[in-house]
């Protein structure tokens, strides 16, 4: 079955795509991270799907197809989007996954929103902590993860960046990637999220601080890292997880090594397997 589309008003219109599984079968709700848009999640819903499962994948306020909205970025509202859109669709105890920004949204959710999900899973995010150390002052680090300027550009040379820049990921996955882009009439891209809604987004996940709110989480956590080429960031990010291993009330952690930070676009099949085996086996 080929997903749906639906847009929904929830106070804002959110764009989704829907995958309808067995009645008796959990959902899944799945987030994307900053920047990003839904379509990154397609393989993954497909496989979960495939195993009988009702699937959503959302457009979060400001990406994609949904509204653009001046305000309503910090992590409030953006979980209080969510619970009504968990509301509105008629979910009941829906498992809840979120990529990189997306996990620490799920993880702000799992704190304000307790009982609403069956269990939730942070994939290469959830418990990201970009403000722990005194050298991460908010200046640098909105200076080191500025968003490149793409506005303008060709996207047949786009594609080639992002295909040259993941050498792995086949041809769905970059189109896939490239989704995060409105194509212009001259062929030309423009990013869906803005630069002054970016910013407004990574200020406020430099601001969250996941240490004060995993013992907030009353359901399971599975924790999707993922390990790539860079001893030091895998260094700290390896401290990091430990972190929330220790402070969250129940979880289990995958790692995926040799993997990009888009777990979801470099090892779909992967990542819905171990979806799949935390319901099989009870830990959800």
């Amino acid at each position: 079955m080929r997903a749906q589309d639906h847009f929904i008003d929830i106070g804002i219109r959110l764009h989704i795509r829907q995958w309808i599984g067995a009645e008796a079968a959990p959902a899944f709700v799945l987030l994307h991270g900053l920047s990003s848009n839904c379509r990154t999640w397609e393989r993954v819903a497909r496989h979960l799907h495939a195993a009988g499962h009702t699937v959503i994948s959302v457009d979060q306020r400001g990406h994609g197809l949904s509204a653009k909205p001046d305000t309503g970025y910090d992590f409030e509202t953006v979980s209080g989007d969510l619970a009504t859109l968990i509301e509105v669709l008629g979910l009941e105890k829906p498992v809840i996954a979120g990529q990189s920004w997306g996990g620490n949204g799920v993880l702000a959710f799992g704190a304000a929103h307790p009982g609403v999900a069956r269990g939730l899973c942070f994939v290469d995010g959830g418990f990201l902590d970009m403000g722990q150390h005194a050298d991460n002052s908010w200046e640098r680090v909105s200076v080191r993860l500025r968003p490149p300027t793409l506005l303008g550009m060709p996207r047949h040379l786009l594609k080639q960046r992002i295909a040259h820049g993941h050498p792995d990921w086949d041809d769905a996955g970059v189109e896939a990637t490239l989704a995060n882009f409105e194509t212009l009439g001259d062929g030309s891209v423009r990013p869906w999220l803005t630069l002054d809604r970016h910013m407004t987004i990574l200020h406020a996940l430099w601001a969250q601080r996941p240490a004060q709110l995993f013992s907030q989480v009353q359901e399971p956590v599975l924790i999707c890292p993922a390990r790539s080429g860079d001893p030091d960031w895998s260094a700290v990010k390896a401290r990091q997880v430990a972190a929330a291993e220790q402070s969250l009330p129940r979880s289990r952690t995958h790692w995926f090594e040799h993997t990009d930070h888009d777990i979801h676009v470099h090892r779909p099949q992967a990542l819905a397997q171990a979806m799949i085996r935390a319901l099989s086996d009870g830990f959800w």
